[in-house]
């Protein structure tokens, strides 16, 4: 089935809305696509009776098997691209997003097993976002934030939220990047600040920006 773009970039907005447990509200995904409330409900409406969602007023959507299915392959493209044009094409790290949003609905199921077999199938993108693999499965997704980490414990950052390249420069300078080793040191109250030790370098997050990062065990 060919799908149009609008249509993709909305079954991929509702997927990562979902995952990463905001919600697919109406407005959430207004924001995440950058449109009008009265444009999404129109286009839920057509997602439903597509039969890629449900959809109930007020209390935002849901993907069906079918829905997540077209989500991930999006996704794969996606992510797959972002690497490619990272360790292939020499882009920055700050850059791979936009450009793998312009080329994911145009690459064909070969190119992209052909992307995946040259990068040695790899298992995430370079912000640290798991890439589902072929059939389906998606990889554990590093989901606690800096902000909800316990003090005096030490992890492994594994993901930056990737859709701000001004911020992903700062951290990238700051050596903010996954796989980096990164101790909790202090976390002041009330939202404040959170110092921390990156390898051997001592470093402070504004809380904002700390939301922004992700770690593993």
């Amino acid at each position: 089935m060919s799908l149009s773009q609008s249509v993709e970039d909305y079954l991929k907005a509702i997927y990562i809305l979902e995952t990463e447990g905001e919600g697919a509200t109406t407005t959430n995904i207004a924001e995440n696509l950058q449109v009008s409330n009265a444009s999404v409900t129109n286009m839920l409406k057509r997602l439903a009776t597509m039969n890629f969602i449900e959809h109930k007023s007020y209390k935002g959507a849901q993907l069906t098997e079918t829905g997540t299915k077209i989500a991930l392959e999006i996704l794969r493209h996606h992510r797959l691209l972002e690497l490619y044009l990272k360790e292939i094409m020499g882009y920055s790290w700050d850059e791979v997003h936009d450009e793998a949003e312009k080329l994911e609905h145009h690459i064909s199921e070969q190119f992209e097993d052909k992307i995946a077999e040259l990068l040695d199938h790899p298992t995430h993108d370079p912000h640290g976002d798991p890439i589902p693999s072929k059939d389906g499965v998606m990889p554990e997704i590093a989901s606690l934030s800096v902000c909800d980490a316990e003090e005096g414990k030490s992890y492994l950052i594994g993901r930056v939220k990737d859709q701000d390249p001004e911020l992903l420069r700062y951290l990238e300078k700051s050596g903010v990047i996954p796989g980096v080793k990164i101790k909790i040191l202090e976390k002041a109250p009330f939202e404040g600040p959170i110092k921390v030790l990156l390898e051997n370098e001592e470093f402070t997050f504004g809380y904002s920006i700390a939301r922004q990062v992700y770690l593993v065990n």
